[in-house]
């Protein structure tokens, strides 16, 4: 393997992984899914942009981190001779992740064993069902300009570790005993937005969001932190050092298929 560029957004750059990289306001970990990935295959060179923060505007503009750091277009180092090209984006575009750990969880004290979230997100209408559209079109919009510039590169779009468990309740996941069910219908939704994306453009798409199940935010063995920053693990709810390795086997699968 030659040159490899891993583009996307937290998901991909592992914030309070250690070692973490906290000086470019991008939080990116030396231990994320890429840094793996890079050495499992012998990538020659490994071009880790992806950036905390980042959606798919990010790709083609400069970010605001942060810490008012202005970081370069992360489409710019993919380059004619690069020959793999991971990208994880989508959950910050249109306000979906935080909308499931910042809104949700901010609604259960209004009514913590009712649904909250879902009966907020109902009386907006149809801007889920809306959210899901825009986003995997500007997705696929990524991916086909990645292709562009690096026609000959293999490129895989890498999804989203799951949060919610199937059944039950946690500490870790504080939501309205009732919203955990819309907590599942937002990751599912985006995750059929990337997999809309993916087969439009011929990518293939890592399915981590199937990948992950019974390794949720309240499971005995979580890929992804609950509601506390742990400065020697990972960001709230952003996956641990176990979830990145998860998602490098399956980006390593994905590779060798």
């Amino acid at each position: 393997m030659g040159r490899y560029v891993a583009l996307g957004d937290s998901y991909s750059a592992g914030p309070l992984i250690p070692t973490t990289d906290l000086a470019g306001g991008c939080a990116r970990s030396d231990h994320n899914y890429p840094s793996l990935v890079a050495d499992a295959v012998n990538a020659r060179k490994l071009v880790d942009v992806t950036c905390s923060g980042a959606d798919t505007r990010d790709l083609t503009g400069v970010q605001r981190t942060f810490g008012d750091a202005r970081i370069p277009p992360q489409l710019r180092a993919v380059t004619a001779d690069t020959d793999l090209v991971t990208l994880g984006i989508g959950g910050n575009d249109l306000g979906l992740f935080s909308t499931l750990v910042s809104t949700c969880t901010r609604l259960r004290a209004s009514d913590p064993q009712g649904s909250p979230c879902a009966r907020e997100l109902a009386a907006r209408g149809p801007d889920l069902d809306a959210a899901v559209t825009t986003i995997s079109r500007r997705v696929a919009a990524s991916l086909l300009a990645i292709r562009a510039k690096a026609p000959r590169a293999k490129v895989l779009l890498v999804g989203y570790l799951r949060l919610a468990p199937e059944h039950g309740t946690c500490v870790g996941l504080p939501l309205a005993a009732g919203d955990y069910a819309e907590g599942r219908r937002i990751s599912r939704t985006l995750d059929t937005a990337l997999k809309t994306a993916a087969r439009r453009t011929g990518t293939t798409f890592v399915d981590m969001y199937a990948a992950s199940r019974g390794h949720d935010i309240c499971a005995r063995d979580p890929w992804v932190n609950g509601s506390v920053n742990d400065r020697q693990k990972a960001l709230a709810y952003h996956p641990f050092a176990s979830g990145m390795r998860a998602d490098a086997r399956a980006v390593v699968a994905a590779l060798r298929r």
